[in-house]
């Protein structure tokens, strides 16, 4: 999250009168991430966060995923409530963007995430596949397979600035990955961007996911692989096969992997470094003017797609095989 639209005392006031939750007391800018245009919002009714959906966000997208937080806050997931305005509307239009206000989550994302942390993420993104299976809507993954091959045709000409032989290796994972590419494992809603700053936690507790922005329609162990790689690498970058072992426990414990998701797991996981790399890329080359955060390095993830290629077998990521809980340290 970032602020790339500026909005003013007036437009905010008018803006907030039509919601039912006070007066604007407070409206600070908050400086995280590269997609929307975010504000910690206090009014007299309470604390609230502000989202202006800039060009990047398809306004078409928006009722589902705010649809989606609805959906799973009824069915007790802990995440933001988006709040309707007194027309009954959750979306809203404010400084020429799409607008909306959620509720705020208590809680605290982790910048170094214990195995503990990682068995309860785990559950939780379990938790999360289930309570969507009767979720209405539907959204294809923009940022699946079919979409990195033009994605990187934007970055091809200049990925070798960033570090060389970088085009030719992405070239040759790319091939790999559009000739075995899974088409039949269990699916449905996802997150998708399930990083740990997405993940709130007050002391030993899960307290919420954030987020959702990136939500959509795809394979289930998907998501459990995009975990993978956002939780269970140190600082060095190298897989802690104790919180691999614990995120999958967790997970599983709640909904089991089944076995084509189990052996397409490596699979999976370097499809999703392929693409966290993509967007890095991309983003690392087109600063937007005006963002506030400097983008975050692609290489991380051409490091971690490099060690899913050594992975013969999902055992390589400490998989409960057979139904066999693993023992989870702190």
């Amino acid at each position: 999250m970032a602020v790339y639209t500026e909005i003013s005392d007036e437009e905010l006031e008018t803006f907030v009168a039509g919601y039912d939750i006070g007066t604007v007391l407070s409206c600070k800018g908050i400086a995280e991430g590269v997609e929307n245009s975010n504000y910690l919002l206090r009014t007299s009714g309470g604390t609230f966060i502000l989202t202006l959906y800039e060009k990047r966000v398809n306004p078409n997208d928006l009722p589902f995923f705010l649809g989606l937080m609805e959906h799973l806050a009824e069915r007790g997931l802990g995440c933001p409530l988006p709040v309707h305005a007194r027309d009954g509307q959750a979306l809203g239009t404010l400084a020429g963007r799409p607008a909306a206000i959620v509720t705020f989550l208590e809680g605290m994302w982790v910048k170094r995430p214990t195995a503990r942390h990682c068995e309860l993420l785990g559950e939780a993104l379990a938790r999360m596949h289930l309570a969507g299976a009767d979720f209405a809507l539907r959204r294809p993954n923009a940022l699946t397979l079919p979409s990195w091959r033009p994605l990187w045709e934007r970055s091809e000409a200049r990925a070798d600035e960033v570090a060389a032989g970088l085009a030719a290796d992405i070239e040759e994972e790319l091939d790999f990955l559009e000739a075995n590419w899974p088409t039949d494992l269990p699916a449905g809603v996802i997150h998708a961007d399930l990083f740990p700053d997405n993940v709130f936690f007050l002391g030993d507790r899960l307290s919420g996911l954030i987020d959702f922005y990136f939500a959509c329609d795809d394979f289930l162990a998907y998501d459990v692989a995009v975990c993978l790689n956002s939780w269970c690498f140190e600082q060095d970058l190298s897989f802690n096969m104790t919180k691999g072992q614990a995120l999958l426990t967790g997970y599983s414990r709640v909904r089991p992997l089944g076995e084509a998701e189990t052996a397409m797991l490596p699979l999976l996981s370097r499809g999703s470094a392929l693409r966290f790399l993509l967007t890095r890329l991309y983003d690392w080359l087109n600063v937007p003017p005006g963002a506030m955060v400097k983008p975050k390095d692609p290489l991380e993830y051409h490091r971690k797609l490099r060690f899913h290629r050594t992975i013969v077998d999902a055992t390589g990521y400490a998989i409960a095989l057979g139904g066999r809980e693993f023992e989870v340290s702190p």
